[in-house]
């Protein structure tokens, strides 16, 4: 299966024309995490997104207090970072490998100058970002109630 193939199964790039998958497909590498490795630290700098092939990912959230939470697990099909490749910020939470996990990874660098010549692929692909932003925002306050 080609990138491009695999991509347009991934509800974040869903709505995205086939033209834009190829071009966004030829500039993901793949890579490949081992169990227990970490695929992003919380507090480093934001340099891509992750697209899981296989394998399953957790996500976990540190407090200021040092305590940390379980916030979400993602398997084949799923993507984490995508804030990364809009903002560019720290990594708001960690990503730990469950199992041995192939993703592709998608540079930050790389797609914010795709989307500067094809403003429509980032108008496409907000209402997504936004939606998953809102249900971690409720997972966290939920959580929040509990400490």
């Amino acid at each position: 299966m080609t990138n491009e193939d695999f991509l347009k199964r991934i509800d974040l790039f869903s709505g995205i024309s086939p033209k834009y998958l190829k071009a966004i497909g030829s500039m993901c590498t793949e890579r490949v995490f081992r169990e227990g490795e970490n695929l992003v630290t919380q507090g480093d700098e934001g340099v891509g997104m992750f697209i899981i092939v296989s394998g399953k990912v957790k996500v976990v959230k540190k407090t200021q207090k040092g305590d940390s939470f379980d916030i979400a697990t993602h398997g084949s099909g799923e993507f984490i970072g995508e804030m990364a490749v809009i903002d560019g910020a720290p990594r708001s939470a960690s990503v730990v490998a469950l199992e041995d996990t192939k993703c592709l990874v998608l540079a930050s660098w790389d797609f914010r100058a795709f989307i500067k010549t094809h403003p429509e692929v980032a108008v496409d692909i907000l209402p997504v970002i936004v939606r998953r932003f809102r249900e971690t925002n409720e997972k966290l306050i939920g959580l929040s109630r509990l400490v």
